[in-house]
Formats: structure tokens, C-alpha cells, sequence
């Protein structure tokens, strides 16, 4: 007699087929995010930007702090979130173990998705790329010490189940003086501390926060080509004993993967917190090629193909870097630090790309509310032969980032580019009559003095300009990392 719990043999291979179905799911990515940052001088409101989020279908957000109106114009959208502490805050929230409770009540409980309202905030991101190489030892006494403090915050909130708390890491914690992943490793350095943030990790179940960045990796890398970077099949191969790297994000993503079994822990879970590509302010930095890149790097995460050290295992999750411009952001690194957006900083899409949604169009903001159509230009009629210094201190202050060499606006000749400096630094400063004066050699027009793919943009009306003034030291080093390289723009 048949045994009666004997499955009958038609249902075998529907059974097996949706076995494998599940297993290749798993090796997928599980989201992609967005960072949304909020260096601008003229930002987005936040409900607007909530609404380019959801037209968009993007379901995870990363954020850089925890504030109040971005939290409130998040709430009841089911988007899940990453709420940051800046690293300003390590410090007191290493030290005192009454100041993470009182972050977490504040930032987290307060705001904490409960049914159909609140927040849906998934992660605490302890500092913003605290261990990078530029800061030295600034803040690695604090890291670990806050989020241990943060941790046992969420856990007298009842919310360790619900929030992990992480630190994301920069891209140059990790490192290959042979550019190959299997000599990958921690910086020295950083040796103690990641192991101690590892293990915290580890004992939480939290993932590893990386950004892998393979626009600076380029232009830092003469062993890196552009096509390597962009995942194109004609790539020249890297390899590495028997293994075989096709680009440069499998690459870097070994590296770090290696960098992580040298230390014991080799299965840590890994999220790319930050990865794109700039579209302005440098060579290389173009909206075509940032398509290119995005699309190669859509396609790859979207594949079961994994790395060659983690094949078919994708990162859990990855948010480019990042959705909007911001003009405020710190240009140390470089000028094309103020144009990683895939939407300029009014909100409008600057290329094609397909989050796995099945729409390749990204949807614009909308209602978005500028200042009058008007522009500050260069009064052709008066003597000129100050006109350069005057550029150069309006470049101090307003984002004259586009001017740089392979910038969008570094081929407009001499006195286009003074005109390009007066009306960036109007229009920051909310279009006031006093800031197009300039010794008396600015002009206010209402006929666009934009030319080609050179736009002399028009802000929004929305305006944070009044804490310009006060940002000196801020502003000092924007003026003496940029003047040599606009001085020569200008002449």
C-alpha cells in the first residue's frame, strides 16, 4: 500500500521551480534608498520632497539628522528611514548616557510609525562617516561609545527590535595598496576601532554601513578605467588569483568583503549606504555619464550574480548618493561635491533611470515656487577691471562650482563667468537689490543669460540665506580651496 503522505509526482516540480524561485529572491537586493541631504541654501520644503519620493516609488530614505520638519513631512508615508546624528553630537553622546535618552525620545520615540501614522524609521546612523580619513582622530574616542549609549537608549524604549543602530563607514576605511580585494584591509589606523564597532554590530545583528564611491576611486586610480567603472562589457577584466573583477564596484565591494574576514567577520551583512555619481563641477562628471553609471549599476544590483567572493549574495541594501544638489555642501573633496543629485536642487531629473520599478522616467517635483525670473549679470558698460576680484568674493559665499575645469559652465568665456559668479551669489541671497552691486558692476536683467548646458539658475523661494552671513569660517574655506582654481577661470 502507498504511504499516504507520499507527494504525488506532478506536484514535485512546481514544488521545486518556486523552491528556487524563493532562493533567488534571497540573493537579490532587498531595497534601494536615497540619501536625502539638506545642505542647500534654498532647500526643497520637505513635503515636496516627500512627494518626489513617493511619485518616484522610492521606499527607503537616509537622512543626515533628525529634523524635525523632515520627520514630520515623512510621517504616515511608509517610507522607511534612516535618521542621522551628526558628528557634532558624538561627543556629548559618548559621555553621557542621559543625552542618548534624550536624542532617542526626541528623534525616534517621538516620531516612531505606530499603525498608519508616524515615522517608519528602520535605522540609527551614529555619526556621518565619522572614521574619514581628512577628520584624522576627531572623532574616533566617540563612535562607539554613542552608539553603545544610543543602543541602550532604544532598548529602555522598547525599540531595539525595531531600530538597529549603525555607523556608517566612509570609503576610505578600507583600502588595497595593490588595488586587489584579497589584499584588502582596514586603514591601521582604524584597526581597534572597527573591531570593537564590528563586534558591537555583530551582537546587535546590525549590518556594516560602507560607502564605495567608484567616481573618486577613478580619478584616484590610474589602474581604473572610465569603462571599467561604468560596467561596460568592453572592460578591460582585473584579476585576482583565480578570480576575475569586470568592474569597479565588485572590486571595491571584495575589498571591503576581504577587509571584514581579516578582522573575523567574514558573513557580516553589508549595506552600501552611499553610491553614485556626481554630474557637475569636474571632469568626467556629466548627466550622460552619470545615466551610463546608474544604469550599470541598477542592472547589477537587480542581477542574482553577487561578487566573486560573494556570489549571489547582493548588499541587503544600498541608497544612492544622493537625490537633490545642495550648494552648501563642504567642496574639500572636490567641486562636483555640490551635484550628486539625480534631481537638480529644484527637484527636476537630470537623466533616465529605472529603480527596478519599471519605469525608466523619473517623475519631477511639482508646485515648486521660485523667485522672480530675474538675473544678476555683469554691466558690460562700466569699467571692468575689477570685475575679477568681485567674482572671486562672490565666489567665496555662492556655489561657483560649475565654473570649475569640465564643470557645465567652464566654457563660457570671460565676462559670461562674471556674470555666472554675481548671479549665483543674487540669487543666494534671495534676489536682494543690494547683492547685485558688486562696486556698481552689476546689472539686474529678466532675459535668461543662460547659454547651452551653462543654466544660471533662479532659487526657490523657500530661503535659508540669512544664516549665510554668519557661516564665516564655513565660507573661509570654501574661498581658499577655490579661489586659485576660479582665479584662473576669471582671466
Amino acid at each position: 500500500m502507498a504511504n499516504s503522505h507520499q507527494m504525488p509526482p506532478n506536484l514535485c516540480p512546481i514544488i521545486f521551480f518556486f523552491f528556487f524561485a524563493i532562493l533567488g529572491l534571497a540573493s537579490r537586493i532587498r531595497a534601494i534608498g536615497v540619501n536625502w541631504g539638506t545642505a542647500a541654501s534654498h532647500p526643497l520644503p520637505p513635503p515636496e520632497v516627500v512627494e518626489l519620493l513617493k511619485s518616484n516609488n522610492i521606499t527607503k530614505v537616509k537622512l543626515f539628522d533628525a529634523d524635525p520638519l523632515v520627520l514630520q513631512a515623512l510621517s504616515g508615508s511608509n517610507i522607511g528611514v534612516i535618521v542621522g546624528i551628526p558628528n557634532s553630537m558624538l561627543r556629548s553622546l559618548n559621555s553621557s548616557k542621559k543625552a542618548a535618552e534624550s536624542w532617542v525620545h526626541d528623534n525616534v520615540t517621538r516620531y516612531f510609525f505606530n499603525g498608519g501614522s508616524g515615522v517608519r524609521i528602520e535605522y540609527v546612523a551614529v555619526g556621518d562617516e565619522p572614521f574619514l580619513q581628512s577628520y584624522v582622530e576627531q572623532f574616533h574616542p566617540f563612535v562607539i561609545g554613542a552608539a553603545t549609549n544610543i543602543q541602550a537608549a532604544l532598548i529602555r524604549a522598547n525599540l531595539e527590535s525595531k531600530v538597529k543602530v549603525v555607523v556608517p563607514c566612509s570609503y576610505d576605511t578600507f583600502q588595497s595598496e595593490s588595488s586587489l580585494p584579497s589584499k584588502g584591509h582596514f586603514r591601521s589606523d582604524l584597526n581597534k576601532t572597527m573591531i570593537q564597532l564590528l563586534t558591537f554590530l555583530s551582537k546587535h545583528s546590525s549590518p556594516f554601513f560602507v560607502t564605495i564611491s567608484p567616481f573618486v576611486t577613478l580619478h584616484q586610480n590610474k589602474n581604473i578605467s572610465l569603462d571599467f567603472t561604468l560596467f561596460k562589457e568592453t572592460a578591460h577584466p582585473h584579476n585576482d588569483s583565480h578570480r576575475t573583477y569586470k568592474n569597479s564596484f565588485d572590486l571595491s565591494y571584495d575589498t571591503i568583503v576581504n577587509a571584514l574576514s581579516t578582522v573575523g567577520f567574514p558573513k557580516m551583512d553589508i549595506v552600501v549606504a552611499q553610491i553614485g555619481w556626481p554630474t557637475d563641477g569636474s571632469t568626467n562628471a556629466t548627466p550622460s555619464i552619470a545615466e551610463t553609471f546608474m544604469k550599470g549599476l541598477m542592472n547589477h544590483l537587480h542581477s542574482k550574480l553577487g561578487t566573486p567572493l560573494r556570489p549571489q549574495n547582493s548588499p541587503i541594501e544600498a541608497y544612492i548618493f544622493s537625490l537633490l544638489d545642495e550648494d552648501q555642501r563642504s567642496i574639500t573633496t572636490g567641486n562636483f561635491e555640490r551635484h550628486w543629485g539625480i534631481f537638480t536642487f529644484d527637484g527636476q531629473a537630470k537623466y533616465r533611470v529605472d529603480f527596478g520599478l519599471g519605469s525608466k522616467n523619473l517623475a519631477n517635483a511639482q508646485n515648486v515656487e521660485y523667485l522672480p525670473s530675474k538675473w544678476c549679470v555683469v554691466n558690460n558698460n562700466k569699467d571692468l577691471s575689477n570685475a575679477t576680484a568681485r567674482a572671486l568674493e562672490a565666489c567665496s559665499v555662492a556655489d561657483c562650482t560649475a565654473l570649475s575645469p569640465g564643470g557645465s559652465c567652464s566654457n563660457i568665456s570671460w565676462p559670461g563667468n562674471i556674470s555666472y559668479a554675481f548671479n549665483s551669489y543674487y540669487q543666494q541671497h534671495d534676489q536682494r537689490a543690494d547683492s547685485c552691486d558688486f562696486g556698481s558692476l552689476g546689472l539686474i536683467t529678466t532675459v535668461d543669460p543662460s547659454v547651452d548646458h551653462c543654466r544660471f539658475s533662479v532659487e526657490l523661494r523657500t530661503s535659508q540665506s540669512n544664516s549665510l552671513d554668519g557661516s564665516f569660517f564655513f565660507h573661509l574655506t570654501t574661498w581658499l580651496t577655490t579661489t586659485l582654481v576660479f582665479l584662473l577661470r576669471f582671466t
